[in-house]
């Protein structure tokens, strides 16, 4: 039998005079030793006082009740009707987030009647169940309904459903939990968050990326004009986003602009990128930007400093681009032109000497490349491990797994030949040997997870960077000297240049010449790709150094393996949209390099009538190779950089993970798509 539960419990206080009657009696008991009479005369007053309040208890037990239940729904009615005329939407949601009860507020917004008792993602769509399942909400849950924006305030009300079924709203089961669900309309307050964002100042820096070269390709008196007309371009550009534009050097702007013109220049793509190399007044080059915006610096300074990040960024990636920082989040607009070689090798020379000073204030060099190293970032450790030497510094090269296409190589460098045996250790000896006194020198890459060993750049304070990739987000930012030149056919071309300003004494061995010229012969593809006067230049110092064509060719000879895995993936090559290349390299367990298999058929590719890009597809160490060459049309440096990785203008590739080579392929084509749409590239 169920136990009931009245209104007011069981009115225990009234029970009080009755348990003072017990007390009198007792003291009564002692009376009866001392004076009998007294003792008779309160036990009769004892008896008298029991049946008056029992009498006043019978009479008043069912009127203080019935006041108790009165009270009890005038004060629930009274709540009731508070929660219902509440001026904040409310809700009350059972554990399938069904709406149980609404408040008139919340029907009027909704535009819901009360007898609606349906899922509340009927109405907002983004409110789920698994979000209200959560045991922890924060403020930052947001919905907009007609208009407005609204913050969702939900909690969870556990209790037990009552014995006697007495409830004013029926729960399906007992020991479940209600979900109170809140509105608080937010709308003004965004939009005065939306104006003081955008009335905050943005900063910008603009460079003119050949200034000298554009000047020396005109007559010397319509050198001005040039100037002139870049500079109201620039002006006009900006000036109707309401804009101040200071001239800071002869070749170099900065703007300040209201950050609500910002989304506007994004979706112009900075058209004035495209502008300024129409300007033409008889000068064969055409003139191209950089452009470094800085935004949401916690002060202006802080904008600035991100505003020239940005652009040390743009150009670091060649130039003729944009290049939007805001935090740590980082957008590219532009950069499909090719950049033009630098004529002077001053840098060059400069970058030597800094070099030769960091070598001699140091004890021990490291030099590394790229995972799965390749022949030109050997070749660069080769020609900064001879510099060390000539400093009398030891040397180590790190280097983990060697491919079948770079064993002839590293087989020239044994004790035989007169090398040390440390010469070439692997990661885990090298973490044991580095300390705070030596330099590591990173060649080929600039990306610190593309590093051969990562954990060595936080090893030692100093680290060195040659690398002609241009650079993405992720970049060793910690470098105290960074050479860094996208218009660089290959990393063992700067090298070389560097090397003939290092020292006056070096003198490179046949074999060492070699693998230099190596790494520039494969980068090139035989002087085919990204080729230019210094390039040649290189290669004629190297072949002074004693550098035979005949003898690197016989070194980079496939083996039968490997040339039929890159002659499948050229044979099982699709078209996709009449003009790109996709194709697979087959897993072939006898290829030991088969990322170099799959870059040497996306070169193979671009020999078809036709064809603009091509992407071949490795699967190796459970990664995702993609492979990506063009000629001059498509900047596959841009298709790449969606994908994760990155590259040159004609030479990209990336690196997926978690994912199947058919899944790799359809992003390569969704990409391919997206970009087509937008026209980022064309066909």
């Amino acid at each position: 039998m169920k136990k009931k539960n009245h209104p007011g419990g069981q009115l225990n206080y009234m029970y009080w005079p009755l348990v003072l009657t017990i007390l009198i009696v007792l003291m009564n008991i002692p009376l009866y030793f001392i004076d009998r009479k007294a003792g008779f005369c309160v036990s009769v007053f004892a008896v008298i006082y029991f049946l008056v309040v029992l009498g006043i208890y019978m009479v008043n037990k069912s009127m203080i009740r019935n006041e108790v239940i009165s009270f009890a729904t005038q004060y629930g009615t009274v709540q009731k009707r508070l929660l219902d005329e509440f001026e904040i939407p409310y809700a009350l949601l059972d554990y399938n987030s069904k709406i149980l009860w609404m408040n008139e507020t919340f029907s009027r917004i909704t535009e819901k009647d009360k007898d609606y008792h349906k899922s509340i993602t009927t109405i907002f769509p983004s409110i789920t169940r698994e979000l209200l399942d959560r045991e922890e909400h924060n403020d930052s849950i947001q919905v907009k309904w007609k208009e407005r924006i609204y913050r969702v305030s939900v909690g969870k009300m556990y209790f037990d459903a009552p014995e006697d079924g007495n409830s004013l709203i029926e729960v399906e089961e007992a020991s479940q939990f209600l979900i109170p669900f809140y509105l608080f309309d937010e709308t003004e307050l965004h939009q005065h968050i939306q104006e003081n964002r955008e009335q905050q100042l943005v900063s910008a820096l603009i460079y003119i990326d050949n200034y000298e070269e554009a000047l020396e390709s005109i007559e010397e008196v319509k050198r001005s004009l040039l100037v002139a007309l870049v500079d109201r371009k620039v002006s006009k550009y900006f000036s109707e986003r309401d804009s101040i534009i200071k001239k800071i050097e002869k070749d170099k702007y900065f703007v300040a602009f209201k950050q609500k013109y910002l989304e506007e220049l994004t979706e112009d793509k900075f058209s004035i990128l495209e502008d300024v190399k129409t300007i033409k007044v008889g000068n064969e080059m055409a003139v191209t930007l950089s452009i470094g915006v800085g935004v949401s610096g916690n002060s202006y300074n802080q904008k600035y400093e991100y505003s020239r990040m940005a652009i040390d960024l743009a150009l670091g990636r060649g130039g003729d681009q944009v290049v939007v920082k805001e935090g740590e989040k980082i957008s590219y607009f532009g950069g499909k032109s090719r950049q033009v070689e630098k004529m002077t090798r001053v840098k060059a020379r400069v970058k030597a000497h800094a070099l030769r000073e960091i070598f001699e204030s140091r004890e021990e060099v490291f030099i590394m490349g790229h995972s799965i190293s390749d022949m030109d970032a050997f070749g660069a450790a080769i020609g900064i491990y001879c510099a060390a030497q000539v400093l009398g510094k030891k040397a180590h090269i790190v280097l983990d797994d060697v491919t079948s296409s770079l064993r002839p190589m590293k087989e020239c460098f044994g004790e035989d030949k007169g090398y040390p045996a440390d010469m070439f250790v692997r990661s885990e000896r090298a973490l044991e040997l580095v300390n705070y006194r030596s330099v590591v020198v990173v060649v080929d890459t600039n990306r610190p997870n593309y590093t051969e060993c990562p954990e060595l750049l936080t090893r030692t304070r100093t680290i060195v960077v040659f690398d002609h990739h241009r650079q993405s987000r992720e970049v060793i930012d910690n470098a105290v000297l960074s050479y860094i030149e996208t218009y660089a056919s290959s990393t063992c071309e700067m090298v070389a240049e560097v090397l003939q300003y290092f020292n006056e004494n070096i003198h490179l061995k046949p074999n060492e010449a070699d693998s230099i010229y190596a790494g520039i012969l494969i980068d090139t593809n035989n002087f085919m790709t990204k080729t230019g006067v210094r390039t040649f230049e290189a290669a004629a110092y190297l072949r002074r150094c004693g550098a035979e064509v005949t003898r690197v060719r016989k070194l980079l000879r496939d083996d039968m393996a490997a040339y039929k895995a890159r002659a499948e993936a050229v044979r099982h090559a699709e078209v996709y949209r009449k003009a790109f290349a996709i194709s697979i390299c087959p897993a072939n367990p006898d290829v030991e390099s088969p990322t170099i298999a799959g870059a040497q058929a996306a070169n193979e590719l671009l020999n078809i009538v036709g064809i603009k890009a091509s992407f071949v597809l490795t699967e190796y160490n459970g990664k995702i190779y993609i492979s990506s060459r063009s000629i001059d049309e498509i900047n596959v440096q841009l298709i790449m950089e969606r994908l994760g990785g990155g590259g040159h203008l004609n030479v990209a590739g990336a690196q997926l993970t978690d994912c199947t080579v058919k899944t790799a392929k359809r992003k390569i084509e969704e990409t391919l798509d997206k970009m087509l749409e937008e026209g980022d590239i064309e066909v």
